[in-house]
């Protein structure tokens, strides 16, 4: 029979396994290991103004996810407004409204940002360019002037965006001065921009300082050369953006508007602080898509049970590498993992205890119960019931002794150790203490070591973030099911060939 079907089924299960896992790594910054660090900003927005006394409307242009930077959580606090966000031409704002304000007001935004070098703003149109700029003499011949020097010495829109800055910044320049005392620096860049037929706007931008307090917008320029954009500083001609800068409504024409008050500003307070990378990659505004399928999005409750059920593959393959590569004979198929389960809630020698214990009371119980020649369903019953009493009087001992941790005991699975008593009986009855010492001792070797391998860090954090990993454990199962040679201790019967 032909093996490829086989072969093509473990190859696909692998590469899917593959894919999904780098998905999640690449697409959504989930880490590879336990406890990494995110670098986490808190900025608070505070809007101030005097009200009219009537009703009263403020917008405030936020931040979006954006170069090296994502947008994590945000929250608002306004007494007695009524609050909406608001997406117009891929630019957000919060809309603020009252029916009737009077006096001083005060409101804030808070926003949590992901410092994420993957981060990507998404692309937006270029600003249409302003055709003709009127301008009113002697401005429109100063104008002219600047944008006519600047363009003999410039080679594209960069350059000639950081010619036309160092205009203003030389001060014998009676033309940059004249056009000053008209227009703020950055407003008066864009028009003059504009009139050479360079796409171009302003922005503004937030350097983050870690600790700072009542800081303020600056305003950036973007220059477009329809192919690609880059931010110049108004002051310095400096191009490209510095690593600290958030822009804060980047496209919107402003960024703070106030109808019914005056004397409005806003200042900003931030602050820095590392979180563990696990949590902020499941505070991320990520949408629900089946390629970012994760139990995240699951209750905390939920969460909590899939974090150990997703464990139990990995026993599994501890069982079956013991199995059929090294030949470890234990009682039951997979009693070792559910007993590996039972460890991780009790702790290993905690666990190791209880169930040396049990499995030994239970064994004298029922060689006693085998005397009174009762049927199967019944005996095993008993032993069932047997258990249970066990395990009580063994959390009740250990609590009146002090010993909390033999409360643990109560997480052992109580119809698998019945089961595991039951048949360890009857192989004494049929095979001897001997076989009962290897099966049993193969069973808790096979438990320890699976409880080593679940309990892992690196493991535990691994199968929660990463379902594609079930994929790749059901390939290597699968694999290893394929094996027919010899196991590692069935070797030991080649021992005299090798001594000859």
């Amino acid at each position: 029979m032909s093996r490829i079907p086989f072969y093509g089924l473990v190859g696909l299960l692998l590469l899917a396994g593959i894919a999904l896992t780098l998905y999640r790594h690449l697409a959504f910054d989930v880490p590879w290991s336990p406890g990494e660090q995110r670098q986490v900003w808190e900025v608070e927005a505070q809007v101030n103004f005097i009200a009219d006394g009537g009703p009263a409307r403020v917008e405030l242009a936020l931040p979006v996810t954006q170069q090296g930077y994502r947008v994590l959580t945000e929250n608002t606090a306004s007494s007695g407004y009524g609050l909406s966000f608001l997406q117009e031409q891929g630019v957000r704002h919060a809309q603020w409204a009252i029916r009737k304000a009077a006096g001083a007001q005060r409101l804030y935004y808070s926003v949590q940002v992901l410092v994420d070098p993957r981060a990507r703003a998404t692309p937006a149109p270029p600003p249409v360019i302003e055709s003709p700029v009127a301008w009113e003499p002697p401005y429109d011949t100063a104008a002219r002037e600047i944008i006519d020097q600047a363009w003999r010495h410039s080679a594209d829109p960069f350059t000639f965006a950081h010619r036309l800055v160092e205009r203003f910044t030389d001060a014998q320049s009676e033309n940059a001065r004249l056009l000053l005392t008209q227009y703020d620096r950055a407003t008066l860049l864009v028009r003059l921009l504009n009139q050479a037929g360079v796409a171009a706007r302003q922005v503004s931008g937030l350097s983050l300082e870690d600790g700072r307090r009542r800081q303020h917008l600056t305003p950036w320029l973007e220059v477009f050369d329809g192919r690609e954009r880059i931010l110049v500083d108004p002051v310095t001609g400096r191009r490209g953006r510095p690593d600290n800068l958030l822009l804060w409504g980047a496209g919107s024409p402003a960024v703070l508007e106030v109808q019914g008050g005056s004397r409005s500003q806003v200042s900003f307070s931030m602050i820095r602080h590392n979180e563990p990378a696990a949590v902020a990659v499941r505070n991320q505004r990520a949408e629900d898509t089946l390629l970012n399928f994760s139990i995240h999005s699951l209750p905390l409750e939920e969460q909590s049970l899939f974090k150990t059920i997703l464990l139990i593959p990995i026993g599994a393959l501890v069982v079956v590498i013991l199995r059929v590569l090294v030949g470890i004979k234990t009682s039951g198929t997979f009693m070792p993992v559910l007993i590996a389960l039972a460890f991780i809630q009790t702790s290993l020698l905690t666990g190791v205890v209880g169930f040396l214990l049990v499995v030994a009371v239970g064994l004298v119980i029922r060689s006693y119960l085998s005397y009174l020649n009762l049927l199967l369903v019944a005996r095993v019953s008993a032993v069932i019931i047997t258990v249970i009493a066990i395990i009580s009087l063994f959390s009740v001992l250990a609590y009146r002794l002090g010993l909390n941790a033999g409360l643990t005991i109560t997480f052992f699975p109580m119809i698998i150790l019945s089961w595991t008593i039951e048949r360890m009986s009857i192989l004494w009855e049929e095979e001897g203490p001997r076989e009962v010492l290897i099966q049993g001792g193969g069973s808790l070797l096979t438990a320890v070591l699976a409880f080593l391998a679940m309990n892992n860090p690196w493991v535990r954090h691994l199968t929660f973030n990463f379902i594609g990993l079930q994929l790749i454990l059901m390939a290597l199962i699968l694999t290893l099911g394929n094996y027919t040679g010899y196991r590692l201790l069935e070797l030991r019967r080649f021992k005299p060939l090798a001594e000859d």
